[in-house]
């Protein structure tokens, strides 16, 4: 597997793969790898003739109070899980590699943006969009692996892929869970013991939730309770929404989302069903 550094070397990485005709997928990732991303690089390898992962803990999508400096970050580890998993390569570049200069140049996720994590995180998900364009630039990938855990994420990447005729595919790979429900995520290292022991009824209110909106009535409150009652984070946010255009006007596929903060760690899960219309 090889390491790339620089721009330079990943742009001729990518040349030398496309002039044979290879297929390249995408994959990605802020590094601290987990089983996520390890369904993420295995779809791209059946996908794809060769995998690309990034590893790039974006600066740009990280609000000034937010955990940039105390992000997981292991490299060594990373490299061999990637290389376990089938990637091809990896790129990770320095900040100053991706940007070297301010942009004035600036890319809004707009309304999708109002919803969900994006509501207490302004800017967040125009940081997130600059990063892609670059990655799917430099990479000409393919097929591009989000998971949906970060279901507005995927939503709003999607938008700018059709939006601007990206010549990419986006895939959606579905969330990989520990086995008691808990969403696999970088951050679950910062949960204490307790918070541990309370993370999975996260995916049980989700659970309970989708039961009452298919069945017409309002999860939000019975939700509410429920999370009060079992866990000690702080809820940020209960949300039902239309998927993937983020509107309250709730019929055919849904998106049921939640995040709750806990002492060091917010957590984010999420379920996709479908709503029948009337």
């Amino acid at each position: 597997m090889r390491l790339i550094e620089t721009i330079e070397e990943l742009k001729q990485w990518v040349s030398e793969n496309k002039a044979t005709g290879a297929g390249i997928g995408l994959v990605p990732t802020m590094g601290f790898l987990h089983e996520g991303h390890m369904k993420l690089v295995e779809t791209a390898k059946r996908e794809n003739d060769v995998v690309l992962m990034s590893i790039f803990v974006n600066p740009a999508q990280f609000g000034p109070n937010e955990d940039f400096e105390r992000y997981p970050r292991d490299m060594e580890r990373d490299q061999e899980l990637a290389q376990t998993a089938g990637a091809d390569a990896i790129f990770a570049p320095s900040a100053g590699e991706i940007y070297p200069r301010e942009s004035a140049i600036v890319i809004s996720a707009g309304r999708l943006a109002d919803q969900l994590c994006g509501k207490s995180r302004p800017g967040h998900f125009d940081g997130v969009l600059k990063v892609v364009t670059k990655l799917f630039h430099l990479s000409e990938a393919d097929r591009a692996y989000f998971g949906q855990k970060d279901a507005q994420q995927l939503a709003i990447i999607e938008s700018l892929v059709e939006d601007f005729n990206f010549p990419l595919e986006i895939r959606r790979v579905e969330t990989v869970r520990e086995p008691d429900g808990l969403a696999k995520s970088s951050r679950n290292i910062y949960l204490t013991g307790q918070e541990r022991a309370e993370a999975p009824h996260l995916k049980k209110a989700l659970e309970m939730g989708k039961q009452l909106a298919i069945g017409g009535m309002d999860p939000i409150p019975a939700m509410t309770d429920y999370l009060g009652e079992n866990c000690s984070g702080t809820i940020d946010y209960i949300q039902l929404l239309s998927y993937p255009d983020l509107t309250e006007n709730v019929t055919g596929e849904a998106i049921l989302a939640l995040a709750v903060q806990f002492e060091k760690a917010r957590l984010i899960d999420n379920l996709l069903f479908t709503i029948k219309g009337n």
